[in-house]
């Protein structure tokens, strides 16, 4: 048997066709395995970045416009408004009727003289007289230009009940006044109402300012 001794310290000083292409497909598999190895680090490195960039940003609603805004508040609040209360109506009052009465009163009970009278120098029995006379001149008078009446029918002292909506003109609540009607309370006073009214007309030009006209005696 013959022994065959290879020296592995020689170097091939030839290339052949078939060490050629030996050599360029090594070349080819190394290339393409690291270009498999690089696209995974990358999509790796993204993978991990996007939940990194999910948690940081807060999720963020895009607000409305103004103009819708303002239009939301405005519809709400023609919803909650309350209805408007109805307007007071002032009637003016007319002076001629009060001073026809002043002057009334001072033509059938000399009222006005009484009431500017200081009656710090009189005696009591002196006013007495003098408040029977302006009493009868002041009921004359009344009597003759108007018709009065009570407004409750019920005697004073007795108890009446006020439902829910009386008429607050006409009635007036006094003391403890807690929670809403009806009312049960002690009648205090009956009232007094107008029922006819008999005023003189007065001329034109007449001066109704001039409740008593100056006396000169000659």
């Amino acid at each position: 048997m013959n022994n065959y001794t290879i020296d592995l310290s020689l170097k091939p000083t030839t290339f052949d066709l078939w060490h050629v292409c030996l050599a360029g497909t090594v070349a080819l598999l190394a290339l393409i395995l690291i270009v498999l190895l690089l696209s995974m680090v990358i999509s790796l490195a993204r993978s991990n970045k996007k939940p990194a960039e999910s948690a940081a940003q807060p999720l963020t609603v895009a607000p409305e416009p103004i103009i819708k805004v303002v239009e939301k508040i405005v519809e709400v609040e023609k919803i909650v408004q309350a209805p408007a209360p109805e307007p007071v109506i002032l009637k003016e009052a007319t002076p001629d009727a009060a001073l026809q009465l002043l002057g009334l009163l001072q033509k059938e009970a000399r009222f006005i003289d009484f009431i500017k009278e200081d009656i710090g120098s009189y005696s009591d029995a002196d006013i007495g007289v003098a408040a029977r006379v302006v009493h009868e001149g002041c009921n004359k008078a009344i009597n003759e230009h108007f018709t009065l009446a009570t407004v409750r029918s019920e005697s004073e002292g007795s108890k009446v009940t006020l439902p829910a909506g009386f008429d607050a003109g006409s009635v007036r609540l006094t003391g403890n006044i807690v929670g809403s009607a009806p009312f049960t309370g002690t009648l205090v006073h009956k009232g007094w109402q107008v029922t006819e009214l008999r005023l003189p007309k007065l001329t034109q030009g007449y001066n109704a300012k001039i409740i008593a006209a100056a006396e000169v005696e000659l």
